[in-house]
């Protein structure tokens, strides 16, 4: 073990897309805290989520491994999971105390994966059995003493509607979590590093941040959702006249509707910013923030509306792609204000604060540190990403994809549908180019990727040298037994 060691602060939204941070040039969005934060460090701008939905994600982040290596390619809960290693179970080893403040979001609930003590909830709203989790102890403490207080709002848990939040911006679950935070920080253990996961919900829906977020973002104008050439918006079902409900993950709403969920969405990201910058704010009057390692990331993207598209699950920009920010203590010798051309994802995390640790990297690890980049090394790295999700809305939007975060290719496994973007003048991905001449060897080099990606897989998704569309692609892969794969 190096003399010399960080203490390490990892920082987590849930549901934030990729570009809605300052730093990435948003129109509206203030995220000034973030901005220094990636300023000071590195702003990876390639950053994705290799399975774009919440328990999946996490399980990633939490052991260093592929979503292939842990077995899990879609969304279900999944109470056997032991994975080899843990990323708070690593440090903890390594002598780190290890502390969660917020949403963990694996199963079954309360299993520690490794932090010494948490303060945890999964979400603002009711979602489990039983007693009642951290913060709604919290809530009970200040006179909500009824489970259905923490909705009362009546807005969706997954939906679109956007609205100001009933309670007080202190009793907020972003508000609840960094005080859980610095409330660890005072008591801890000052002869040893820690190593802190904050976790927030937001801005995951129910998409009700508090009054004064959601009225800073209805007071401006706010950038339109995106419609690609290759959608058929007719398909899309409208609100009041198709039955759409309000937790639809295709839909056309109203033009004040769609600004209201907007606006509530960016709220909660600009609170997010606000409590973080609280935190820091703590740990530089402890004296800690100089000797600290900072990242931060989200779960997965929303698709905000875009393509009449809402919601996670999906390839695109929107839904795949996250912030991923990183910033050392000036003596571990890494640069400033960088910005990473190489694509990165949510494995890169555990051996990335592994690295700053200096603890060892499991054998069963398949991301990679970004420590070496952070230093303005030409580290060898993946020349791309691949991510994916079994189908869950709709047995069609079941895919596959690659990306360098150039360029990127999309294959549905279920309906065959091909989608290639060239994400340096389509950052929107408006231009749908499978079948453009002008991009077919672009097109057929990525396909011959995805080919040797999947080759071997036991869906039995490439036969003869093709893909085969319509193969089983379920949420754990087939063979996955008692919590693991049997081939890993």
């Amino acid at each position: 073990m190096p003399e010399k060691r960080p203490h390490i602060l990892l920082v987590m939204t849930d549901q934030q897309r990729g570009d809605c941070l300052g730093l990435d040039g948003h129109p509206v969005l203030s995220t000034p805290n973030l901005d220094e934060l990636g300023a000071n460090g590195a702003f990876f701008r390639h950053g994705y989520t290799e399975v774009p939905s919440c328990i999946p994600a996490r399980r990633i982040l939490m052991s260093g491994q592929s979503q292939v290596s842990n077995g899990m390619v879609g969304m279900t809960n999944d109470p056997s999971w032991r994975p080899a290693q843990t990323l708070p179970g690593e440090l903890a080893k390594a002598g780190y105390q290890t502390f969660l403040a917020g949403k963990l979001h694996l199963q079954p609930n309360r299993r520690r994966f490794g932090f010494h003590e948490s303060a945890w909830s999964d979400a603002p709203h009711p979602i489990h059995d039983g007693d009642p989790d951290d913060y709604e102890r919290f809530l009970q403490r200040h006179g909500f003493d009824q489970w259905d207080r923490t909705a009362m709002h009546g807005v969706d848990a997954n939906g679109w509607v956007g609205r100001p939040s009933h309670f007080d911006e202190k009793l907020s679950f972003s508000n609840w979590c960094v005080d859980e935070a610095v409330n660890f920080l005072r008591r801890r253990d000052p002869t040893c590093p820690f190593f802190m996961k904050v976790s927030f919900h937001a801005p995951h829906p129910p998409l009700a941040p508090p009054a004064f977020y959601y009225d800073r973002y209805m007071n401006l104008d706010l950038p339109p959702a995106v419609v690609g050439d290759w959608v058929n918006a007719e398909s899309a079902p409208r609100t009041g006249l198709d039955g759409a409900k309000v937790d639809s993950w295709r839909v056309r709403i109203q033009p004040d509707a769609l600004k209201r969920c907007r606006a509530a969405y960016y709220g909660l990201i600009n609170h997010v910013d606000d409590q973080f910058g609280r935190l820091k704010e703590a740990l530089e009057r402890m004296r800690l923030w100089n000797d600290t390692f900072v990242l931060f990331t989200s779960d997965h993207g929303e698709m905000l509306g875009d393509h009449h598209m809402f919601r996670k699950t999906y390839a695109y920009e929107a839904s795949a792609r996250v912030p991923f920010l990183a910033k050392a203590p000036g003596w571990m010798e890494c640069q400033r204000g960088l910005r990473p051309e190489q694509v990165v994802g949510l494995q890169d995390v555990l051996p990335t604060l592994l690295d700053a640790a200096g603890a060892p990297i499991p054998e069963r690890v398949d991301g990679r540190s970004v420590l070496p980049l952070l230093r303005g090394e030409s580290a060898p790295w993946r020349e791309f990403l691949h991510g994916e999700h079994a189908p869950c809305y709709d047995k069609a939007n079941a895919m596959q994809y690659l990306t360098d975060g150039k360029e990127k290719f999309i294959w549905h496994t279920q309906t065959g549908i091909e989608h290639f973007f060239d994400l340096r003048d389509d950052p929107n991905e408006c231009r749908e180019r499978s079948k453009s001449a002008a991009h077919r060897a672009r097109v057929e080099l990525w396909r011959g990727r995805m080919i040797e990606t999947l080759k071997g897989r036991p869906e039995g998704f490439v036969a003869n040298g093709q893909l085969v569309a319509g193969r089983p692609h379920t949420n754990l892969m087939p063979d996955y037994r008692d919590g693991a794969r049997v081939k890993c």
